[in-house]
């Protein structure tokens, strides 16, 4: 709340104030005040996605009965039992250094009629200060500042898409991230902003309030407040190793799979369940909380979405990929400055043999490694629906079925995706001999083994004649001068009407955020190989006689890039 030589100074003084700021406003009017650059469309857009719903403020009563006489002296009611206020608690321990579990911060929103007849309601965070506590001096500090005063704007249909829009217009008007969280307590999620400088709406503080769990954009928004705090985004960049091995310790003590999304557990319960320290395993549970993959509920834990991805049993489980990353390829990530200096791959250095060789000779890392390829198989949601494959099913006959080639297609994760999806179609999958051999009792688990064949080989054993070939994460594996290669017995063995279907990450030709930019790094420490732009393997496969036709997007940051053999390649 904006500060004047006459602005309230005490709490019931302030309460007041914030009673007739909410009488007295309504949605449109406020945002035009608080973004006076918005236009007549923007401002519509607005209005139909969000509404004006409250006035907040931070007061410190000495006990409960007088934080009720406070609300009664301000005209407002007192009969709601207060909520915890998970945000403003960690908000406060964050700024004044205290623990968070001292700071016992409840929310209190008693109603208010605004000028439009709109319900709206006093937002009221109350933290209990006795007379002589230790919490005096925080309390001086922040009826002063006043930062957790601010207007509050709860957003209508908060599917991710419309909370997503609503964000990039606030920042395109000047206002900027400024923390935020999730009250597990109401299932909601809180983005702050600072109001932009030429605002008029007399408070430096706005949210928008989106009810459900809304984490991942969440993380998102942080991201962004912290960008514009270099030591502590430093520091929590400096810090995702630690990351790393949490998550990877986590999923290693099969703590996923002793924990209920539901039901919150205690640390101890878990602790006992996995054999583990419980205070050392709590401290665990809360970074973790920090970092989304588990809940804190009351005095437990729970699992969060992501963290259930953590589970050995889940779909799509990402459980091999954390062992994976914090294990071998963590050690050689850990040479990444020698990888920058020379050029040189620092698994092979620090193994004496590159990742392939290395994970052979182990029969638990290759295992873990074939798992952790199988984890993002999310990717491969939409190719049965891909034109060249769907062309290919309907093409096929009894007599002459068409055929499905997977080169270095692991166990068979997508070539049964495909077959399954269009059983008029075989298929064909090359692998080393012992991936060939798990491949083959995969793809009869998938009710698909009659109509396919697993052959052990190499690049060189391109089987001819096949309608569509894949190439899944494999050219991302090698050098250029291997890629042409690998693409040159691709095109020897491709019939003139076959088609090729490359899936890998796309470094972007821009400077937009990708995962395959982390991937490019981890690509040349750790595998030897890269990633490329599009226009990178469209030259590759030129060198090969392949023309590529086109790409799409897949999930996980993904694309598919369609082949063809060039016009002028011969024998076309």
């Amino acid at each position: 709340m904006t500060t004047t030589a006459t602005a309230p100074t005490t709490d019931t003084e302030l309460l007041r104030a914030a009673a007739e700021h909410v009488r007295r406003h309504d949605t449109a009017a406020l945002l035009r005040a608080l973004l006076p650059g918005l236009d007549g469309v923007e401002l519509r857009a607005l209005t139909d996605r969000c509404r004006f719903a409250h006035t907040a403020l931070l007061v410190f009563p000495p006990d409960a009965d007088a934080l009720h006489r406070m609300l009664a002296d301000a005209g407002l009611p007192a009969d709601a039992p207060a909520r915890p206020s998970t945000v403003v608690r960690e908000r406060l321990a964050a700024r004044h250094g205290q623990d968070a579990s001292g700071l016992e911060v409840g929310i209190l929103r008693p109603p208010v009629t605004g000028a439009d007849g709109e319900q709206r309601v006093v937002e009221v965070f109350a933290l209990t200060v006795p007379p002589g506590s230790d919490l005096s001096e925080l309390a001086c500090s922040e009826r002063e500042s006043q930062h957790e005063a601010h207007l509050g704007f709860e957003v209508d249909r908060p599917d991710p898409l419309v909370l997503r829009g609503l964000c990039a217009l606030w920042e395109r008007h000047g206002a900027r991230p400024d923390g935020g969280g999730y009250n597990p307590h109401e299932d909601g999620t809180v983005l702050y902003f600072t109001a932009p400088a030429g605002s008029k709406a007399g408070f430096a503080r706005v949210e928008l309030y989106a009810p459900g769990d809304h984490r991942e954009l969440l993380a998102e928004h942080l991201a962004r407040h912290r960008a514009g705090q270099p030591a502590e985004a430093l520091l929590r960049q400096l810090t995702g190793a630690w990351t790393t091995q949490a998550l990877a310790a986590f999923a290693e003590l099969g703590v996923p799979e002793a924990m209920d999304p539901q039901l919150p557990r205690s640390a101890e319960q878990l602790a006992q369940a996995v054999g583990a320290d419980p205070e050392t395993l709590r401290s665990l549970l809360r970074y973790l909380a920090m970092l989304g993959a588990v809940v804190q509920d009351g005095g437990g834990f729970r699992l969060a979405p992501s963290g259930e991805l953590l589970r050995a049993d889940a779909p799509g489980s990402l459980r091999p990929l954390a062992l994976l990353y914090a294990g071998p390829f963590y050690r050689s990530f850990g040479e990444l400055a020698g990888t920058v200096r020379t050029g040189q791959v620092a698994f092979d250095r620090l193994f004496g043999e590159n990742h392939f060789d290395h994970f052979a000779r182990d029969p638990y890392l290759a295992e873990l490694f074939d798992r952790s390829m199988a984890a993002s198989t999310r990717m491969f949601d939409p190719l049965p629906n891909h034109p060249a494959v769907r062309a290919a099913a309907a093409a096929s006959t009894p007599g002459a079925p068409r055929t499905v080639v997977d080169l270095a297609g692991g166990t068979g994760e997508l070539l049964a995706r495909l077959l399954t999806a269009h059983p008029a179609l075989h298929g064909m999958l090359l692998e080393r001999p012992q991936v060939a051999d798990a491949a083959r009792e995969f793809l009869a688990g998938a009710g698909c083994g009659d109509r396919t064949a697993c052959l052990p080989g190499e690049f060189a054993d391109v089987p001819p004649g096949g309608d569509v070939y894949v190439l899944s994460r494999v050219l991302h594996d090698w050098t250029d001068e291997r890629c042409r290669e690998i693409l040159r017995h691709l095109s020897a063995a491709m019939p003139a009407h076959a088609d090729l279907l490359v899936v890998e990450r796309l470094l972007p030709e821009d400077d937009s955020p990708s995962l395959a930019t982390a991937w490019d790094l981890h690509m040349r420490c750790n595998v030897g190989g890269r990633e490329r732009t599009a226009e990178h393997y469209a030259r590759l496969f030129a060198d090969a006689g392949l023309e590529l036709v086109g790409h799409d997007p897949l999930p996980l940051d993904a694309h598919v890039l369609h082949v063809r053999k060039s016009a002028s390649t011969p024998g076309t």
